[in-house]
């Protein structure tokens, strides 16, 4: 028995953006400067040195037993997919998926740059086999720092025909700049509505649509609706990584225009991102936290809308984890439990006291020692 003395009670968290594969390598490899160019320098040179097999199973699990232990029932992971780490990271993930079955719901997405669909189809023929043998999703990263022209755009249509051959889902990093080169987001929206595409889209990080003004803003907004794409905003990581300039003061704050898109209809979401590497250097996959930040850089607080409904029913829908995210009769007792009373309460701390309840007993909800990570970080 759990004596909340009239605390607010959740279900179980629905986490749909995430990247447990590169989790907790920030202490041997940290962004020299907190940019997102270093980042993906950073992150190319470790992964090429040290993501074998052992070394991203027990990332991924020592993630998953951070989130497990916040409150997580569901969550969804991007895993860089570029040969050969392909080969090695989704069956990692696949024995993973079955490991936590019992606790954590897990789907994985394809990530690469979406211009491989062209410049190696046999690799990317590969990749599509990958994903449907794993039960994936079709990912890719659409932004890659040039203005977008017809190959892009042809990519962009060869990633969403390739999902809609095999029946997958499609989950895309989408603009993760305040370049005015980074408007790719419309030929996303575009391919879907081309193909006709029946299946799920996530779009990831749409930062530029918040640069975006007028006539521009409302077309693309408006496409997104009619292709029912849900965008999801990543606040926490996109606050460090965008805007960020030596010795100078960041002026944006890098998140999509939640409430504009909420308000004409279009899904949104909140989500982790990344945890303990270069593109994020802290975060603990704990969606409290995630949601918490998120009101305050977004401003979910003082407005009608239910935002709540990002920390499980949003991202349970989008992400097609229908059990999850919902307290309903005849449902498992999935449950977090806080001794906050409204939402000042809970956002005023970390709730740190909270009580996870799974399948109607409470769990452990001490976070792993990183020490334990010390040998794959060169500690000793």
């Amino acid at each position: 028995m759990v004596d909340l003395q009239g605390g607010l009670i959740f279900p179980r968290f629905v986490d749909a953006h995430t990247h447990i594969d590169k989790g907790h390598i920030a202490p041997r490899a940290p962004n020299p400067d907190g940019t997102h160019t270093s980042a993906r320098m950073t992150v190319a040179s470790d992964r090429q040195r040290n993501w074998h097999a052992d070394d991203v199973r027990r990332r991924m699990d020592f993630s998953l037993r951070c989130a497990y232990a916040h409150g997580t029932g569901a969550l969804r992971t991007h895993i860089d997919s570029m040969a050969p780490q392909a080969d090695i990271s989704w069956p990692v993930f696949a024995e993973t998926r079955e490991a936590w079955r019992e606790r954590i719901a897990l789907q994985a997405v394809a990530l690469f740059p979406v211009p491989l669909a062209l410049d190696d189809e046999p690799q990317f023929r590969t990749l599509t086999d990958t994903v449907v043998r794993h039960g994936g999703v079709m990912g890719g990263l659409t932004f890659l720092g040039e203005p977008p022209d017809d190959k892009l755009a042809a990519a962009i249509d060869r990633v969403v025909a390739a999902a809609a051959a095999h029946g997958l889902d499609l989950d895309f990093h989408v603009d993760e700049s305040n370049s005015p080169y980074a408007c790719t987001l419309e030929l996303v929206a575009d391919a879907a509505l081309r193909h006709r595409f029946s299946g799920k889209i996530l779009a990831g990080h749409c930062c530029s649509l918040s640069l975006m003004e007028g006539a521009d803003s409302a077309r693309v907004m408006a496409k997104l609706g009619e292709a029912r794409i849900t965008v999801v905003s990543l606040p926490m990581c996109n606050m460090y990584l965008q805007d960020r300039g030596h010795d100078r003061t960041p002026r944006w704050r890098g998140v999509a225009p939640l409430h504009e898109l909420d308000a004409i209809g279009v899904d949104v979401l909140v989500a982790s991102d990344n945890t303990r590497d270069p593109f994020h250097a802290y975060g603990d996959l704990d969606m409290l936290e995630v949601w918490r930040e998120a009101t305050k850089i977004l401003h979910l607080d003082h407005s009608s809308r239910p935002w709540k409904r990002l920390l499980g029913p949003a991202p349970a829908r989008a992400i097609r984890e229908p059990a999850a995210g919902l307290i309903a009769a005849g449902q498992s007792a999935d449950l977090v439990l806080t001794r906050a009373r409204d939402a000042i309460e809970l956002i005023a701390r970390p709730q740190a006291d909270r009580a996870v309840i799974v399948r109607g007993a409470c769990i452990d909800t001490t976070p792993p020692d990183y020490r334990e990570l010390d040998p794959l970080m060169g500690r000793t």
